[in-house]
């Protein structure tokens, strides 16, 4: 692959390639840099392709010789990056926004990414790969080489070499492009990826802002936890010594509490009804009877704590912020929720003691908003079931109102227990629960089972229709869709029946959590744009709530902008009841 390109080094070079460039409607886009975070090296090449000429700027020089965010020089590149128009086409677009804000000072406007529209495209298939290489090759049929992506482009003059790779990066992703809108077009997908390109600058930003973690507070949890975990191990032996087989010298038989196999046997010879395998939720249902499954419960939960949440989170503290700043993945499941690591800061346990060590600095707060049973609210409305709407636009609890029907008493006069039964229902039936399930998470009988959900689904038929056509289509279409067009393929074999079953599942479930995905990415969007110029930052995002942090004196005008931009999203995609968020103001990560 041949290519013509012009290495940048001085003003005069920035002027000419803005004046080429910023009349077409499309640019390859590329950077390349000293390291990986954009708080360790320096960004070092910008480059710009029409696809005929490449623009190679070296920032080296100008770095030399002051502040890139400021410099006059640089004017003309930092109003190219941050115009809506060219549409700047990258791999993995959020790499490159960071440094270019960070070092730069500017967000980049008009973003279209190959990575993210080829992982929609793969529509779920695991054995796709995504880096730019497999994407050229698969679109294209063009090998890139990328063995100087590793060289060192720290060094005071590049080689030729490293300038003509770094060229070719940014030359391919026209065509590239055309390509890869093709298949967008072709598999109903634009929707989706412009969902997903309108989320990646405030995605970098959220990752350069980072979240504060009190290092003080987190360690002063972990020790009450490994004291609770000395505790409950004790405890938990004693217990279950009395169901091993052969008693040590000493009385008291000790066993590998993390070993599978020697809990099972114990709670077998205890007389336990143990399940095939001893998943926390198959267990619960036998807590409430056997005292010594509550307290394994107890401990596991413990020890995935310590495991998972421990000190080895504090390492990951940068020293410049002093904070903590996850690597969020957009499309981190098919179903387009995100996923985060090193480290994974959406799984911090939900316990207060837990949260509390996430907290805003000294004159600022918190502010922190989640959609309302979002999910269910999504299937009333793609359901069209009267009964399940009419129970959400009454703005009673949901729940109470489910059992009230189901249970065939008044509101007032439903149980703790019967309420219960109705939110894991509730919540089980987006999901897919079968009553198989529902009886080992509630420890009802499976003809007790059954009978509940007979009387659920009695009461909300148009749901009831709305999920068998939803596992219909699956077998028949073998794909599924979210609002946005979020596409999932079912790849299973004609006669497989376990295989038909688990796509059945998740044909219910892929378009309800999908667009539940697909709201908070356009509820991100949204906000971006409302806080721009404000002291508000995006710190944290979990499934359904944003975390904002902001000057203490501007939070309730932050709170009130966070949650509007929530509702709009949400109100784009449910039409038939009410979308709610719930927003507060908070010192700590509390609800």
């Amino acid at each position: 692959m041949e290519i013509y390109f012009q290495l940048v080094k001085d003003a005069e070079g920035v002027k000419n390639a803005y004046d080429e460039l910023i009349a077409e409607e499309y640019l390859g886009f590329d950077t390349e840099t000293t390291e990986l975070d954009p708080y360790e090296g320096n960004i070092r090449l910008v480059q710009f392709s029409n696809g005929k000429n490449t623009f190679v700027i070296d920032l080296k020089p100008f770095a030399d010789k002051g502040d890139l965010k400021t410099m006059p020089e640089l004017a003309p590149l930092r109003a190219l990056l941050c115009a809506p128009k060219p549409i700047k086409i990258a791999h993995n677009a959020k790499f490159d926004a960071k440094w270019i804000c960070h070092h730069l000072g500017v967000d980049v406007n008009g973003v279209f990414d190959t990575l993210l529209a080829s992982q929609l495209i793969a529509a779920g298939d695991q054995d796709r790969r995504h880096n730019l290489a497999e994407v050229a090759n698969f679109f294209l049929g063009v090998e890139l080489d990328k063995s100087e992506q590793v060289s060192d482009w720290s060094a005071e003059e590049l080689s030729q070499s490293q300038i003509q790779y770094a060229a070719k990066d940014a030359a391919i992703m026209v065509a590239l492009r055309e390509k890869v809108v093709e298949r967008l077009v072709q598999d109903g997908l634009i929707k989706a990826a412009k969902l997903e390109f309108d989320c990646v600058v405030p995605i970098a930003q959220m990752e350069l802002n980072g979240f504060y973690l009190d290092a003080a507070r987190w360690r002063e949890q972990l020790e009450k936890v490994r004291k609770t975990q000395d505790k409950v191990a004790a405890e938990l032996q004693r217990m279950l010594s009395a169901g091993v087989a052969q008693a040590s010298l000493f009385g008291v038989t000790e066993i590998n509490l993390d070993s599978q196999s020697q809990v099972t046997d114990a709670l077998k010879n205890l007389g336990v009804p143990v399940p095939a395998t001893t998943r926390g939720w198959q267990l619960e249902p036998l807590a409430n009877d056997y005292p010594v499954v509550g307290k394994l419960l107890e401990y596991r939960g413990v020890a995935k704590a310590i495991s998972s949440f421990g000190e080895s989170l504090l390492e990951f503290i940068k020293p410049q912020t002093g904070r903590l700043h996850s690597d969020f993945r957009q499309i981190g499941a098919p179903t387009g929720r995100f996923s985060s690591s090193k480290p994974n800061i959406q799984q911090i346990p939900h316990e207060e003691a837990y949260r509390r060590c996430f907290r805003a600095p000294e004159g600022k707060k918190l502010v922190i908003a989640d959609y309302s049973q979002i999910e269910l609210r999504i299937l009333a409305d793609f359901s069209n079931d009267e009964n399940f709407i009419k129970a959400f636009q009454t703005g009673a609890d949901f729940h109470t109102i489910t059992a009230a029907q189901v249970f065939n008493v008044k509101p007032e006069e439903v149980s703790a227990e019967q309420r219960s039964f109705a939110k894991r229902l509730n919540f089980g039936v987006v999901y897919g629960i079968g009553a198989s399930r529902f009886a080992l998470m509630t420890g009802l009988s499976q003809t007790q089972a059954e009978d509940t959900m007979r009387k659920y689904f009695g009461t909300y038929r148009g749901l009831d229709a709305w999920l068998r056509d939803a596992a219909r289509r699956v077998v028949s279409d073998r794909i599924s869709r979210t609002a946005s067009g979020r596409m999932y393929r079912f790849r299973f074999e004609e006669g497989d029946r376990q295989a038909i079953g688990a796509a059945q599942r998740n044909g219910k479930n892929f378009p309800i959590q999908g667009t539940s995905a697909d709201i908070l990415k356009r509820a991100l969007h949204l906000l971006h744009k409302e806080i721009t110029g404000t002291s508000a930052k995006l710190v944290n995002i979990v499934h359904d709530e944003i975390i904002l942090e902001c000057d203490a004196a501007e939070s309730e005008e932050i709170c009130k902008i966070l949650e509007k931009a929530m509702c709009d999203a949400g109100e784009e995609y449910v039409k038939k009841v009410p979308v709610k968020v719930d927003a507060h103001i908070a010192d700590e990560w509390t609800k």
